[in-house]
C-alpha cells in the first residue's frame, strides 16, 4: 500500500510540474467545389471553431491545401505551421502540416519526407495512387522540454505502400530521435487497428486510445463520409506516442452543427504530457 501511494504521489508531482497539451489529428477534406454543401467555404468556420474550442496546442491536418491552411492561420493567429505540398515540396498539392501554438512552443527544427523509395524528393511510393508525405517538427515548450511530432497521411489504395510507409516512418523516427525525446506520431493511416500497418507501428509506439488514463470518449470510428447517420465503425485516424508521453485523455470528437459534420473524418483528440 505504501509503495502504491508513493507511485501515485510521484505521478501527481510529475503532472503538476509538467505542461499538458491538447493534440488533435484531423483530416479536414481538401477544398473540393464538387462537395456542394460540404465544400470548404461552407464548413471552414466549423473546422476552425472546433480547433479553437478544444484549446488545441498542437494539431496535424491531412488533405489541407494551401488556401485552407491560410484560412486556418488567419483565424488562429497564435498558431504557426510547418509543412510542404506533397506534389512539389512547396505549395502544390495536399499538405500534412503540423500547427503549433507559438505562445507555448518554439520551433527548433523541421522537415518532411516522401513515403516512397526516394523519400528526399516528391514521387510515388510502391503501389500508391498519390504522392504521400510525412511532416516532422522538433518543438520545445516553455519549460525547455524538447519533443518530436510527426504527421502523415497514408495512401488510400496502395496496400504495399501503407505497410512500407509505416516502416519508413518508424525508421526515420529512430534515426532522428538520438536524444530519446518524447515522440508523437499522428495522421490518417487509412488502416484499421487490426491491419498490418497499424500493427507494425504499435510494435514501437503506443496507441493513445489504449493507454489513456481516463476511459476513451466518443465513437470508435473516425470516418463519417459526411453522413450524420454513419455508424462510425471505421477507425483509421490515430495519435501514437512513445513511452515518454503520458496520455491523460483520449476522444474521437463527433462535433456537428445542423446535422452536418465539419469534415468527412472526425478529429482524434488526446491530452498529453511530454517529458
Amino acid at each position: 500500500m505504501k509503495k502504491l501511494l508513493t507511485v501515485a504521489l510521484l505521478f501527481l508531482v510529475f503532472i503538476l510540474n509538467a505542461q499538458t497539451v491538447n493534440v488533435i489529428t484531423y483530416n479536414i477534406r481538401f477544398n473540393n467545389p464538387n462537395d456542394g454543401v460540404n465544400a470548404w467555404p461552407n464548413r471552414s468556420a466549423m473546422v476552425i471553431g472546433l480547433l479553437r474550442f478544444h484549446d488545441t496546442g498542437i494539431f496535424g491536418l491531412q488533405e489541407a491545401l494551401i488556401g485552407q491552411i491560410n484560412d486556418i492561420k488567419e483565424q488562429l493567429p497564435q498558431m504557426n505551421f510547418v509543412g510542404a505540398g506533397r506534389d512539389d515540396g512547396n505549395k502544390a498539392g495536399e499538405f500534412s502540416p503540423i500547427f503549433y501554438d507559438t505562445t507555448r512552443f518554439g520551433l527548433l527544427d523541421k522537415g518532411w519526407f516522401w513515403l516512397s523509395e526516394t523519400p528526399e524528393k516528391p514521387g510515388l511510393g510502391w503501389d500508391a495512387k498519390y504522392n504521400r508525405i510525412c511532416t516532422w517538427a522538433k518543438l520545445q515548450d516553455n519549460n525547455g522540454t524538447r519533443f518530436l511530432v510527426f504527421n502523415t497521411h497514408l495512401d488510400n489504395l496502395g496496400r504495399v505502400a501503407r505497410t512500407e510507409s509505416t516502416k519508413l516512418i518508424i525508421q526515420k523516427i529512430k534515426d532522428m530521435n538520438t536524444d530519446n525525446l518524447s515522440v508523437i506520431l499522428m495522421g490518417d493511416f487509412n488502416s484499421t487497428p487490426d491491419s498490418t500497418p497499424v500493427q507494425y507501428v504499435t510494435k514501437f509506439l503506443k496507441d493513445s486510445k489504449t493507454i489513456s488514463k481516463q476511459p476513451p470518449y466518443g465513437p470508435d470510428g473516425t470516418f463519417n463520409n459526411f453522413d450524420i447517420n454513419n455508424k462510425l465503425t471505421d477507425r483509421i485516424d490515430y495519435i501514437f506516442v512513445n513511452e515518454k508521453v503520458a496520455v491523460l485523455k483520449y476522444a474521437v470528437l463527433s462535433d456537428s452543427e445542423n446535422d452536418r459534420y465539419p469534415s468527412d473524418h472526425l478529429p482524434v483528440f488526446a491530452r498529453v504530457i511530454v517529458n
